[in-house]
Parts: structure tokens; sequence; C-alpha cells
């Protein structure tokens, strides 16, 4: 059987897009390396939270459009959407992990035929797109097909969707089609549309790399000033939550808010992306990288700071509310949180409760540790220090009575 799209990687992104395109008719096969998340799909469920996500897949399994399986097969058009970490090199610098999509590139050469459309949705490096159609024609070559990878049309297509609203925001943003050739970004522009009524954007695909690497950097240069601004206010005695609010009364001016530090797959990694690329010129983006990740250290040493003052002699229980990188999702991923969390765990002289409503078990980072998966209750009843890393809706609707008089550490905000 021949798909009309074929997308590799049923993540984040990868299973949104997959629903969205099978339930306009299209017939997809979703592509994932892990057995279990091919299983889950195609009894109709989901492995990931996301709302309404649940109904769509569903919908789509049901109809025949939608399957998943863990090898790639022919279709009309093939959408790259796998992860791109980065790597920490021996001298500290990081550097772009393309393994994935390389990974998933050369997976592509048994199946492909002349005139198919080749999509990089992951977030990249410039150059990357280029880089697929490398992978893929030396891949075709050692296959002995008749097929050269200079008959395919290759495209970078971004995603601008937020975890907790990537069904809204998958049809309602605005997206960017950027091709090796002319040709190749209409065909992706026109694929889009399928779905998509807002604008969409072709430009090369080096400019679409660009422009979502620079998207990220930008978002992550605000909360870099935001964090440094509680720092500041931190130790001259000024109360940031009220500096910030009062300073967004100017009609020009809208600081972000602090918070523990940053986190998700893009914001956290893909600026060094850009200061790999060009380290002598991107001062302020690397800066910034530099202040948010140190923001974790700087509230492990207030966390410890507190048990310190406690005293005693008997090990101090702190509960970290919050593991998710934002509020009110499931994804763990770079998030401060979990690093805050596991730092803390390898202090002998404290028991650490993890309190996330929105997992059933810890992360890997966090499994085999010191660190006890907790109800909201218990780590209320058990903890000397309440250290507040996600503003998750349970977390603000705890009444001020039961924190009264506790030693809290709040990176958000919102137990002042």
């Amino acid at each position: 059987m021949k798909y009309d799209i074929c997308v590799l990687g049923l993540g984040y992104i990868g299973l949104p897009t997959c629903s969205v395109f099978a339930t306009k008719g299209k017939h997809v096969l979703g592509v994932d390396v892990q057995p279990r998340v091919v299983d889950t799909i195609n009894q109709g469920k989901i492995h990931i939270e996301e709302p309404e996500l649940d109904v769509l897949v569903k919908a789509a399994v049901q109809s025949g459009n939608l399957r998943a399986a863990t090898t790639p097969q022919p279709a009309d058009a093939f959408i790259i959407a796998v992860p791109t970490p980065f790597s920490v090199a021996a001298d500290n610098s990081k550097k772009p992990d393309l393994s994935y999509v390389e990974s998933a590139a050369r997976s592509l050469a048994p199946v492909v035929e002349p005139g198919n459309l080749v999509i990089l949705e992951s977030t990249s490096p410039v150059g990357t797109t280029e880089s697929i159609k490398g992978w893929l024609s030396d891949a075709l070559q050692k296959t002995g097909r008749a097929v050269s990878a200079d008959t395919l049309l290759y495209a970078h297509c971004p995603e601008r969707i937020l975890p907790g609203q990537m069904l809204k925001e998958l049809v309602s943003n605005d997206r960017i089609a950027g091709g090796l050739t002319p040709e190749a970004g209409a065909r992706a522009k026109a694929l889009y549309q399928t779905f998509c009524p807002a604008e969409i954007f072709t430009t090369d695909a080096r400019t679409a790399e660009m422009a979502k690497l620079t998207e990220n950097a930008f978002r992550d240069v605000n909360i870099a000033f935001a964090n440094e601004l509680s720092l500041i206010c931190e130790r001259i005695g000024v109360d940031v939550w009220e500096l910030i609010r009062l300073a967004n009364r100017h009609p020009r001016v809208k600081i972000l808010q602090p918070g523990p530090g940053v986190g998700g797959h893009c914001i956290a990694v893909d600026p060094w992306f850009i200061v790999d690329a060009a380290p002598a010129e991107a001062r302020v983006i690397r800066t910034a990288r530099e202040v948010n990740d140190a923001k974790p250290h700087h509230i492990v040493a207030k966390v410890k700071a507190a048990a310190q003052a406690i005293g005693g002699g008997k090990p101090v229980t702190v509960a970290c509310f919050g593991l998710a990188f934002k509020p009110d999702v499931d994804d763990l991923r770079e998030s401060p949180s979990v690093e805050i969390t596991h730092i803390l765990a390898g202090d002998s002289a404290l028991r650490v409760l993890a309190v996330e409503p929105h997992v059933t078990a810890l992360p890997k980072k966090l499994a085999g540790s010191a660190v006890t998966l907790a109800t909201l209750d218990e780590a209320l009843a058990q903890a000397d220090i309440l250290v507040l890393l996600v503003d998750h809706k349970a977390f603000k609707a705890i009444p001020a009575s039961r924190l009264a008089g506790r030693r809290i550490v709040d990176t958000r905000g919102i137990w002042r």
C-alpha cells in the first residue's frame, strides 16, 4: 500500500501532525522505533498527554486513515519529526546531535520514489535539510536502487506549537515552508494547506531553519532578562513579581515572568545551535543560555540554605512541586525542575519528594535515585521545605491556610 504521508517520529510533534492530516482525509502512516508506541497508537490510544489528542487519534485510527509501524512504507510525502538534542563536547560546548535525523533520512532509501517530497519538521541547525539530501543520497547508493536523491524534493517546515495547545495551534498558527528549490517549497505549502488555513510563507530552507532557531532564541533571551532580574532583586531586597507587574504598566514594556530556569525541547536547546554555528558573534544568545542554565543551581543553593537553617542533625524533607517544564502538561524534556530535583536528591542530608500530578512514574533521570514520587497531600504532610517549581493549576489551588508558617522556596511567585 502506498500512503499519502509517512511521518517519522510519533512524539509531541509527529503524533498530532499525523492525526490532523488523517482527519482531513489523508492516508497516513506514522513510524516510530518503539514498538510500545506503535501498538498503543494502533489501538487508538495515545502515549503522551495533550488535550483532545486522544479523541483525534481514536477517530483517525477507527476511520482507517491512520496506522502506525516501526519502518517506513512508500508514500507521496515523508515528514521527519524526530528529536534533535545536543551533546556536550569535551570543552563543555554544546553540539547539535543529528543522529536521529540522519537515521530517519537513511531509513527512507528503500521506499522513496522520484517526485516524493521529504520534509524536515524537527528544529535543526542551518544546513540540515541539505544534509538530509546527502545522507539519503548515500543510503540510496548503498541499496543499489535506480533512484537518485536529485529526483526528490526537500523542504524544512518548522512547527510552532505549544504543549497543551498543540491541536489548536497546529491549525491556527502561520507556518514557513522552506524548500531547497522553489518547487519543493510550493509542494510543502500545498500539503500543509490540507489542514492549515493560516498563512504559509515560502522561502529557502536555510532561512526557514534559521527562522525557527531565531524565534526560540528570542524567547530565551527575554526569559533570561526576567531570570536575571530575579537574581538582582533578591540581592537588593525587592519583590521581583511586584517590580515586573509595575514595569509592565509601561505601554512598550512586556517583561516575562522569572522561573527556575528554561525547559522544553526547543527553547532550552535551539539557541545552542546558533551559538555552535557562529560562536564569536552569538554573544547575547550565549549569555542568555548561561543565565538560564545557571538558575537551577541558584534554586538548589536556596533550598540547601533553608535546610541548614532548620538544623537539628536529622534529614530534612524537601518536597519539589512540579517536574514538567511548563504548567499542566506531562512534558519533562530538558525540565529545570527535574534537574533541581536530581541535584537535591544527591544530598544525603535531604529526603526528597517529587509531586507531579501529570505523570505516574519518575523520569529516567530520577528513577533509581533517592527521590520518592508523592501525592500533593503526602508532600504537604511530610515536608519541612516546600519548593514550588511549576505553577500547575493543582498547586495554585492549595489554600493559603495549608501553606501558612511553612518554609517555602517559590520560583513562580504564586505562594508569595
